[in-house]
């Protein structure tokens, strides 16, 4: 069992989301719950990530706080935000960009979590406020 919470969503993501719900047969309430269960799955991992990086020498913690996503998959990543936004994304770009997004969440996450270690050992200074 969950807790109920309201939410206001833009008109476009109702949009999508009861087409999507009258597709699959399904309430569009369950839609949107799988949707949210879906982005914050890439969060489910923070706990044990968070420990495994404070074991990291201090040139491994360095390097995941400068780490980025692989350029030709950056690019590509921009590429379908971008058809996605002026509407054109085609199904197929759709099951390409969920992998990609996850993988830019979960990058950015470790990378935080690395700068985070990196201040609190005295590696770096804290970011500006």
């Amino acid at each position: 069992m969950g807790k109920q919470v309201s939410l206001t969503v833009p008109d476009e993501v109702m949009r999508r989301a009861e087409v999507l719900a009258g597709h699959s047969g399904r309430a569009v309430a369950e839609v949107l719950t799988d949707a949210i269960e879906a982005s914050l799955d890439p969060l489910s991992f923070t706990s044990s990530a968070t420990d495994a990086i404070g074991e990291l020498s201090d040139a491994q913690v360095l390097e995941l706080a400068d780490s980025t996503m692989a350029p030709a998959d950056d690019r590509r990543l921009s590429e379908l935000l971008a058809r996605k936004n002026e509407g054109v994304l085609l199904m197929p770009e759709r099951d390409e960009l969920t992998p990609l997004m996850q993988s830019y969440q979960e990058g950015l996450l470790r990378k935080a979590q690395a700068i985070r270690e990196a201040v609190r050992r005295g590696l770096r200074p804290s970011p500006a406020p």
